[in-house]
C-alpha cells in the first residue's frame, strides 16, 4: 500500500518536471523569436535588452531542448 502511494507520488513529480521542461522549451523558442524581431526593429538602447533576451532564450533552449515543448504540446 505504501509502495503504491510512493510510486504514484514520484510519477506525479516526474510528470510535473516533464511539463516544466516543455514549458521552458516553448518560452525559450518564443523569446528567441521576439528577441530577434526586437533586435531588428528597435532603437539602439532597446537592442541591448533584446540581445540579452536572445542569450537567455538560447540558454533556455539548450537546457530544455528545442523540440521538447513542440512534441509535448503537440504543436505542428
Amino acid at each position: 500500500m505504501i509502495i503504491t502511494i510512493l510510486f504514484d507520488y514520484f510519477d506525479g513529480i516526474a510528470e510535473a518536471i516533464e511539463f516544466l521542461i516543455a514549458l521552458g522549451s516553448i518560452i525559450g523558442l518564443l523569446g528567441l523569436i521576439v528577441g530577434i524581431l526586437g533586435w531588428l526593429f528597435m532603437g539602439k538602447f532597446q537592442r541591448h535588452k533584446m540581445i540579452g533576451v536572445v542569450v537567455v532564450s538560447i540558454i533556455l533552449l539548450g537546457v530544455c531542448g528545442l523540440y521538447t515543448g513542440v512534441r509535448y504540446f503537440r504543436i505542428y
